[in-house]
């Protein structure tokens, strides 16, 4: 997908299917489309990445005061390590901060250098691991933080 060709807006119901499906594809512990239909009716920023009409990825944060908490990244796994991420997320953190939020934290697994990588390129910072945070399989998680 090039660049001219993405396209970053809010998630809608229309879209549960969509994301489903890669949330599927790449966690092991996925989100269902009620969960996702459940987290859009409450303070949560949810977006979709589009190449024309197609969604090929997702990520999302719940919201409080000045502070989220990305809940969900994703990118078609054979769109993966073609900027999508990094680009979506981006799109994420200008939005969160034109709504006055201005801290962020998430969880990641130990072992996915990828995501790490991206995440401190943005300017997370690793706060801390979290034991036995993940299941299937039981893996450590690293906290990160991004303060403006």
């Amino acid at each position: 997908m090039s660049e001219n060709q993405r396209c970053f807006r809010s998630m809608k119901k229309t879209d549960l299917t969509a994301v489903a499906e890669i949330e599927r594809n790449v966690f092991s512990r996925p989100w269902s489309e009620n969960a996702f239909a459940t987290a859009l009716e409450q303070d949560t920023l949810f977006i979709v990445a589009l190449d024309r009409d197609t969604i090929v990825g997702y990520c999302g944060m719940y919201c409080a005061f000045e502070e989220g908490e990305i809940t969900n990244v994703a990118v078609m796994p054979e769109l993966h390590n073609q900027g999508i991420g990094k680009a979506m997320l981006g799109y994420l953190l200008e939005q969160a901060l034109k709504r006055g939020i201005t801290r962020l934290i998430l969880e990641v697994r130990i072992s996915n250098e990828n995501a790490i990588h991206l995440y401190q390129s943005l300017g997370f910072k690793n706060c801390g691991i979290r034991r036995d945070l993940y299941e299937l399989p039981v893996e450590d998680g690293m906290i990160m933080v991004w303060e403006r």
